[in-house]
């Protein structure tokens, strides 16, 4: 491994003149949070550094309850107290001069590991003085082209056989000028690098479910008629064709470093799809395609997907456990999403969640104490929030929203849990429910109109006895079609008023129960 010393890019003036467009431009709308997400939900400003901008790409938990946070200037900072009072959380300077580090920092045998566009990074205080001291280059296998800025390197946590993931943004949003852009690769524990899935886009965030399934955010763009969360399935096409160029020279890597059966499930370049074409056509055409786990509705929940993070607090952090909450840049959101498995292909639906930071969030790190901090900047495109960083962290109130809590597929519809027994009346008829459905392109054009627009009819609603579910008959579904589900008309068992506080989810209906 190369030893590497703090390399010091034009990352300050970048932000510092990102700062000033940010402060000059007009918010997006800023929305604060309202009485009834304060009742459920609060977000607490936590003290960041006199004159640092505290824009957090980057985050990862530490031995002794501490955070490590990597912001887009290239600092590490400590963070001592996370959990406590916000006005007794400390923090400093750890380590300096990386190329902006995005996804996750992760401690592993003292030390910490992060990427940057270039390389993954491993950093180390050796002699116990609190600040970083060794940087090591611990992988650089993958290409950079450094006039450009879009070439971000998004890190993920070692899954179950310990690989490191690195999910590579395409060049200048539309291109791969250097080699594996527009893939996310594995790096063994050695530091080996193994090209794993083809097909991204211009990733946003990267995280785990709960089951251990590897997903990231992929932002609308060419190939991508919206955004959508994505499932890392070795072998899989995520169906941007940009980064192919690379397939021969992938897989001759692999074959020269033993992976042949890598190679093998990769298997021979797909080649670009029909320009439009549907997702559905194309499962047909390349069987490596996999559809997006879940669609997010372009404006309605959205523009910038970003960090993911699922909820380990098994209930502190309220009824949620094991559920996905992930980042939104455009609109300072955070959403919720729920996900199943039906017929092997991973789906679910997306619903909003937490609106009302004061920048743009990225960066989202879970506490399984029950607590969500979340990173956040405009990076000068501006966001709802109005301000160009933030670093806020949310935590429950103890009160229970009433809420859909999962949205599972029927072969006849959709079976809907809640978090609080519902009034039967309201919650058994039919016309408390509206649902309708579109698709977009998959074309080589940025982004896509919605398509295909249809309305469904729900024809039954049998509430569980319990009255904690709901079985929803639903006629016309289309398999690949995102589809709105509102329950405007739903109530609480316990109060007649009581409305959803948010009474719509978009599932996205890759595959239908037999």
């Amino acid at each position: 491994m190369n030893q590497s010393r703090p390399r010091f890019f034009c990352a300050r003036l970048i932000t510092g003149l990102l700062l000033l467009a940010a402060a000059a431009a007009p918010a997006l709308g800023q929305k604060k949070p309202d009485a009834r997400q304060r009742r459920y939900y609060t977000l607490e400003t936590v003290p960041t550094p006199q004159g640092v901008a505290f824009e957090a790409g980057a985050m990862g938990r530490l031995p002794g309850g501490r955070l490590a946070v990597g912001t887009r200037a290239g600092d590490v900072f400590m963070v001592e107290n996370p959990l406590g009072p916000v006005e007794a959380i400390t923090m400093d300077q750890w380590a300096q001069g990386l190329e902006e580090p995005l996804g996750h920092l992760v401690w592993q045998d003292g030390w910490l590991y992060a990427t940057e566009q270039t390389q993954l990074v491993r950093l180390k205080d050796q002699n116990d003085d609190g600040t970083a001291d060794l940087y090591q280059t611990f992988c650089d296998g993958w290409g950079v082209t450094h006039d450009d800025y879009h070439e971000y390197t998004f890190l993920a946590p070692p899954d179950a056989q310990g690989n490191f993931w690195a999910a590579l943004c395409l060049t200048g949003s539309n291109a791969s000028s250097s080699y594996l852009r527009g893939w996310a690769v594995r790096v063994t524990p050695d530091g080996e690098m193994w090209p794993s899935v083809a097909g991204v886009r211009s990733p946003g965030g990267i995280g785990y479910a709960a089951n251990g399934e590897l997903f990231y955010n992929d932002n609308q763009g060419g190939w991508n008629g919206t955004n959508g969360l994505k499932h890392l399935k070795v072998g899989s096409h995520q169906g941007n064709p940009t980064g192919n160029k690379w397939w021969g020279q992938a897989l001759e890597e692999l074959e020269t470093k033993g992976q042949g059966q890598l190679a093998q499930a990769l298997g021979p370049n797909p080649g670009p799809p029909p320009s439009p074409g549907l997702p559905e056509a194309e499962r047909e055409r390349n069987p490596r395609y996999l559809p997006p786990a879940v669609l997010y509705p372009f404006n309605l929940l959205g523009r910038s997907p970003t960090g993911i993070v699922h909820d380990s607090s098994e209930g502190a952090f309220g009824p949620f456990a094991g559920q996905m909450f992930v980042g939104e840049v455009t609109h300072s959101m955070v959403h919720r999403v729920f996900l199943e498995e039906v017929n092997g292909v991973m789906q679910g639906a997306c619903f909003p969640f937490l609106h009302g930071f004061m920048s743009g969030p990225v960066a989202v790190q879970f506490a399984e104490e029950g607590f969500l901090f979340v990173g956040q900047t405009d990076r000068g495109w501006g966001s709802r929030g109005g301000k160009p960083f933030g670093f806020e962290r949310v935590k429950w109130t103890g009160k229970t929203p009433f809420e859909v809590h999962e949205m599972r597929a029927t072969p006849e519809g959709w079976e809907l849990t809640f978090t609080q027994p519902v009034d039967a009346a309201s919650a058994g008829d039919p016309a408390s429910y509206g649902v309708k459905s579109w698709i977009y392109w998959l074309q080589a054009g940025y982004g896509s109109p919605e398509i295909e627009n249809t309305s469904q009819t729900v024809t039954a609603a049998v509430v569980a006895n319990d009255g904690r579910s709901v079985r929803l008959t639903v006629d016309g579904r289309v398999k690949g079609h995102l589809h709105q589900i509102t329950m405007d008309g739903v109530r609480a068992a316990d109060n007649p008023q009581g409305k959803l506080w948010h009474p719509v989810g978009y599932y996205t209906l890759n595959e239908i129960p037999e």
